[in-house]
């Protein structure tokens, strides 16, 4: 935009967020990082996003807020968290929040469920679960899998019973072949069938979770 690092300091005070041309200076050769606010009100003299100027895809919880330009205490207060407690969250990387403020997480930050899930790294966790559910008593694990994605019981039940129920067709088609004694490249078959359907279990759950997992949800206003 052809500024100075005076006028950008200059501009960013009349923002209400004084600096010295310096500091400018040192966000431009990466030595510092800008304060939350400090990269809303350069986002406003440069007259660009947020998102922009961190240069790169949001991928963690503190990145997507900064997107969205949200300070911690603000999104704290919606969520009607302590902001120590929050941060905490966002330096562990790791959410454990209720349903409630889960899907007000997602909806503030513009995320879905599917999406939380992954950057706060519970999809190995969800994984685990899905494995134990499809391979013998899927039921218990209704309430776990709930507290990870935040998805109602109902739906989340009816995914696991469907997914137990697809995982036994592939063992009732191989046990029908081997006492057919069919051929092994037909046992084989099956057999690289059900480690693929295994492989991508997460996916196919929230294949079947659906619009619930795929859309932010709209919460109702002041929800």
């Amino acid at each position: 935009m052809g500024l100075s690092t005076a006028q950008v300091a200059a501009a960013m005070a009349a923002c209400g967020s004084p600096v010295h041309p310096a500091l400018v200076a040192a966000w431009e050769q990466g030595s510092h990082v800008p304060s939350d606010q400090h990269l809303f009100a350069l986002a406003d003299v440069l007259w660009c996003d947020a998102a922009t100027l961190m240069g790169t895809a949001p991928r963690t919880l503190t990145e997507f807020r900064l997107a969205r330009r949200l300070s911690v205490e603000r999104l704290a207060y919606r969520l009607g968290m302590d902001p120590s407690d929050y941060l905490a969250a966002e330096a562990t990387g790791q959410w454990y929040g209720d349903s409630w403020q889960t899907r007000v997480l997602v909806d503030a930050l513009g995320l879905s469920l599917r999406a939380l899930t992954t950057i706060t790294g519970r999809d190995g966790e969800l994984e685990e679960h899905l494995r134990s559910a499809v391979a013998g008593r899927w039921k218990a694990h209704v309430d776990p899998v709930v507290e990870i994605v935040a998805v109602d019981a109902t739906s989340v039940g009816d995914a696991l019973h469907t997914m137990h129920a697809e995982l036994s067709a592939f063992s009732e088609r191989y046990m029908g072949h081997l006492v057919a004694r069919n051929d092994d490249a037909r046992l084989k078959e099956i057999a690289a069938e059900r480690s693929a359907y295994l492989r991508r279990l997460v996916d196919h759950f929230w294949d079947l979770i659906g619009e619930q997992g795929d859309a932010a949800p709209h919460l109702p206003a002041g929800g």
